[in-house]
């Protein structure tokens, strides 16, 4: 995996993957940015909730639950000196489908956080992750 990152001015940055995908970054006017673009500790974050959404969805759908949405909201805490790593990190699923089961949906969150989440374990060095989860039945299967 590869990646690219430009300075364009100030604290702006653009960032582009080896697939050919670009972001840009940029800090608040009081660091010296003009506030173009997505904070890069926002961005670790977002990565984050989309790596391990990734999971549990890919996880779900080999079990066969009919899933039809899953929104994650994280809350992150820093460390108040430097380097202000993540120290804690709320993560929430939102699922939604027909006749989801809870234990799949435990299931899927918990092998996302142990065992295939990259990112979740990355930041686990520094932070507490909390998972937690809702289910929303979609009505009966087509």
């Amino acid at each position: 995996m590869k990646a690219r990152v430009q300075w364009l001015d100030g604290r702006a940055f653009v960032g582009e993957s080896g697939s050919g995908h670009a972001v840009v970054m940029d800090g608040p006017p009081e660091a010296g940015g003009r506030n173009i673009g997505i904070r890069p500790m926002e961005m670790l974050l977002i990565g984050l909730g989309a790596c391990t959404a990734f999971d549990v969805v890919m996880i779900l759908e080999k079990g066969r639950e009919k899933i039809t949405a899953c929104d994650v909201e994280l809350d992150a805490e820093r460390a108040d000196t430097e380097p202000k790593v993540f120290t804690h990190i709320r993560v929430v699923f939102h699922m939604r489908g027909y006749g989801l089961k809870e234990a799949a949906v435990e299931r899927a969150i918990k092998l996302s956080a142990e065992k295939y989440c990259s990112a979740s374990i990355m930041f686990g060095k520094t932070a507490k992750i909390e998972h937690s989860w809702t289910i929303a039945e979609e009505g009966p299967a087509a």
